[in-house]
Formats: C-alpha cells, sequence, structure tokens
C-alpha cells in the first residue's frame, strides 16, 4: 500500500526514510496531487494553518476517496494533545487512526507500523 506523508521538521520524513515503502511527500508549494491508489497518511502534529496543505491534498480529485487510514507523529510531552492532527484527520475523513509515534519513531515503531499497513493491505484482498 503506497504512504502518503507530510513532514515540516523532517522529523516524519526521517520515519517514512526507515520504512523502505514506496511513499509520496506532500509538497507545500504544490499539494494538488492526485493518488489513484489505497494510501496511508502519516502526518506531524501541527495547528491547522500549518497543515492546511495536507487538506489542500486530501480534497483533491479522488484522494479522499483512497485514504485508508492515519497515522500521527508527535511529542508525548503534550499529553492529550499528542497526534492531535492525525487524530482530527481521522475523524474529519471518517478513517481510522492507525498508528502513533514519538519524533521519529524507534526501529520497534518503524517495524509496528509497517505490520499494521500489511494487515490492512491485506483486509482490502
Amino acid at each position: 500500500m503506497k504512504i502518503v506523508y507530510f513532514s515540516v521538521t523532517g522529523q516524519t520524513r526521517r520515519f517514512i526514510k526507515k520504512l523502505d515503502l514506496a511513499a509520496y511527500e506532500i509538497e507545500p508549494a504544490n499539494p494538488f496531487f492526485e493518488i489513484n491508489e489505497p494510501f496511508v497518511l502519516v502526518v506531524p502534529t501541527y495547528d491547522q494553518e500549518i497543515i492546511e496543505v495536507v487538506n489542500d491534498f486530501l480534497d483533491y480529485k479522488s484522494n479522499r476517496e483512497n485514504l485508508q487510514g492515519v497515522a500521527g507523529g508527535g511529542n508525548l510531552n503534550f499529553a492529550e494533545l499528542f497526534v492531535y492532527t492525525a487524530k482530527d484527520i481521522a475523524r474529519d475523513y471518517n478513517v481510522p487512526m492507525l498508528f502513533a509515534f514519538e519524533f521519529s519513531g524507534t526501529n520497534e515503531d518503524v517495524e509496528s507500523f509497517k505490520k499494521v499497513v500489511n494487515e490492512l493491505e491485506s483486509k482490502r484482498n
């Protein structure tokens, strides 16, 4: 399954690079790109103004329909606000919140996330 992600400081990008899976990065300069296959979205935790580009991407053509779930990265020091961006997207787009990781994720996070994605993909087949 395709992975689509957005990164602000590079933490999410570092997590994605560890996955060694096909991935597409949402670019702020041009978020209007259609993904014509099911995908999982991975986002960092930021205020709406910063991640508005992600909503632009999701609302473009068939991207909303192909979104299968969301994972989020963040900082556990923010307690109840940990990965709130991913939780909000999951709620707003009516898809499951699949996974949460801190900063750029641990090796265990990488393996756990890959397992979640594989399980999601096997349910689709």
